[in-house]
């Protein structure tokens, strides 16, 4: 795969299919629980019809006709101000230690920016180490409970960043 390929796009319809098993696929892999993840959320199987509000998107990573990983915005859930919560960050094992993450971060970050946000939430799980690494690069911090209430039970990872 060559990096002048890939493009990181805002996710359209016919992506939907592609993404949800670029997400399931990862999951799997990564040994996540199906449950209490983003494994089982509905919002997977129509992904463009979830994040089509103004103060949302979700963009993918796009290498020809594959979708090999995405990641989106959206105000926090079951939360008051203007926090939104990174989610959906997942890349296929080939999309992973080419820069791709990096780059993805900085588009959904702006798009937060833009979008009127303060802070940024995330949530995910604690062997979850490379993505953890790249969440402390770009500036996010650890926190010592969930905020919101995203129904991710499983994950028991919480950062925060100002933006």
């Amino acid at each position: 795969m060559r990096k002048d390929t890939i493009v990181i796009r805002e996710i359209e319809v016919k992506d939907n299919p592609k993404i949800a098993k670029a997400i399931r696929e990862v999951l799997i892999e990564m040994g996540a629980p199906k449950v209490g993840t983003a494994y089982e959320d509905a919002a997977l199987d129509c992904m463009t019809e979830t994040y089509s509000d103004k103060k949302k998107a979700y963009f993918v990573v796009e290498n020809g006709d594959d979708i090999i990983g995405g990641a989106g915005i959206s105000p926090l859930d079951n939360h008051e101000g203007k926090v939104c919560e990174l989610q959906k960050m997942y890349f296929m094992s080939e999309a992973r230690g080419k820069g791709l993450g990096a780059e993805m971060m900085k588009t959904c970050l702006e798009f937060a920016k833009q979008a009127g946000f303060k802070q940024c939430y995330l949530e995910t799980l604690p062997y979850m180490t490379d993505a953890r690494k790249l969440y402390r690069k770009v500036g996010f911090k650890s926190l010592e409970k969930p905020m919101g209430n995203t129904g991710h039970y499983s994950c028991t990872v919480w950062m925060l960043k100002d933006l």
